[in-house]
């Protein structure tokens, strides 16, 4: 199965990385979701929740703001100022 390859970076050190199914994200213009095979997207932060659906179906929560995802060629890149996990 075709997954995502997904990094989340704070200004000061690497959040989360591993695979995914799906990435659902906050973005200035709403909320975006993502999967395997997503036409490359370059995107700016909302405040708010980045969701991502890791291969085993759980889910891996983190609060980003002021910074940009972009994903090209399956992998994902969320660079945010502020950035840490959720619960």
């Amino acid at each position: 199965m075709a997954e995502l390859t997904v990094s989340v970076v704070a200004a000061d050190r690497e959040v989360w990385a591993g695979t995914a199914k799906q990435i659902i994200a906050r973005t200035v213009v709403g909320e975006i979701g993502l999967l395997p095979g997503h036409q490359p997207v370059l995107a700016i932060l909302g405040a708010g929740e980045v969701r991502i659906t890791t291969e085993d179906g759980s889910v891996v929560r983190a609060n980003a703001e002021e910074g940009f995802l972009s994903l090209d060629h399956d992998t994902v890149t969320i660079v945010a100022q502020n950035a840490e996990l959720v619960g």
